[in-house]
Parts: structure tokens; C-alpha cells; sequence
């Protein structure tokens, strides 16, 4: 059983939750991850929910639906590139949508590509990976999706993560272009 692919689309600035919203009236699967941000003026401090990725809407849909979804009012592109909507995998989406939806804090962090690979073992986020970082005396998990170069951090117990490989991300990359025979970086593999 194929399962349907998801999607990211660009939008107009602010105007992600509206998109989203006019999405799922036409009967599509959206997803747009929110953290909360403390606004201060002069006189008050305001809780709001804003966009984990500014700009951007998760869209489950096959093709088929590109005008429907182009036409929608705030929505400007699908992401991708050569002119072709790019598929998000589906562990990305619900990485993010385990960390938003939890209990933990969840906020936007610098999209990073090197780095330890964790999984986490225990707790809400269990089978969750990511980038391991230390930011004060708080450990936290990096989610990245490649293709938007958009990251966010929650907070997760030392305890409760495991290392997935030593290599890091740039060096996988590397390994994964170069042909079968250099991929021991420099040492022939038969």
C-alpha cells in the first residue's frame, strides 16, 4: 500500500494558519507546527502560537490537487526544485508532529547538518531522531527537514537518547556520492 507523500508549500508572509485552514476545508491533510512565544510590550506580556517554520505549510496530497492547492489564497509555490514539488519524508512530518503535539518545549533552531545522531529511547519523543546539541545546561534534540533547511529544538533528557552512528552528517553525505569503490574515504572497498 502506498501511502500519500507529503509536502511542503511556501507562503505569504503570516499567513500560514489561514493557508492551512483553507487547505483542510478543500479536504486535504495539513500540518503546521506551532511553539509558543512570549510577546512583551509595554504594558502586558502575550502568549502566542506562532509558526515553528515561518512561512511554511505540510500538505498530504498526491499531485493530482497542485492547482487546488496553488489557488489557495496565501499560498505561494510547493517546495522543490528543476521546477518539481519535492517529497518530505514522512519521518521528518512526524518527528515534528510528536514534538509539537508533546509536552516538551519546542522552539526554531539554526538548521544544522553536522553533528551526533540520536535516537531517543524513552519518554514522549521514544523512536524520535535528530542532532544531539548542549545549549546552557539543557540538552535538546534538533529536528531537521533537509529540503526547507528549517530546524527546531525540544528538550530532551540525556537519559533517555542513544547515538545512532559516530559519522557525522556531512561525512554521510560524502560517502553516499562518492562511488562504492571510495567510500572508505580514500580506502578501496571490493
Amino acid at each position: 500500500m502506498n501511502e500519500v507523500p507529503w509536502y511542503a508549500i511556501y507562503t505569504k508572509h503570516q499567513h500560514e494558519k489561514s493557508a492551512a485552514k483553507s487547505l483542510t476545508n478543500r479536504g486535504l491533510e495539513t500540518f503546521v507546527p506551532l511553539y509558543r512565544q512570549v510577546h512583551r510590550w509595554k504594558d502586558r506580556n502575550k502568549i502566542l502560537l506562532s509558526p515553528l517554520f515561518p512561512c511554511y505549510v505540510f500538505v498530504r496530497t498526491d499531485l493530482g490537487r497542485k492547482t487546488d492547492i496553488l489557488r489557495t489564497p496565501g499560498v505561494c509555490w510547493l517546495v522543490g526544485s528543476g521546477g518539481y514539488a519535492s517529497q518530505i519524508p514522512p519521518q521528518d512530518v512526524e518527528a515534528l508532529r510528536t514534538a509539537a503535539n508533546g509536552s516538551t518545549r519546542v522552539e526554531p533552531y539554526p538548521f544544522l547538518q553536522t553533528g551526533d545522531r540520536v535516537r531517543v529511547h524513552s519518554g514522549l519523543l521514544a523512536g524520535v531522531e535528530g542532532i544531539l546539541i548542549r545549549l546552557r545546561n539543557q540538552y535538546r534534540l534538533v529536528l531537521s527537514v533537509q529540503l526547507l533547511k528549517q530546524s527546531a529544538a525540544v528538550e530532551v533528557d540525556l537519559g533517555s537518547v542513544e547515538r545512532i552512528s559516530s559519522e557525522s552528517a556531512a561525512e554521510r553525505t560524502l560517502a553516499a556520492a562518492l562511488p562504492k569503490r571510495q567510500r572508505s574515504f580514500g580506502k578501496e572497498v571490493n
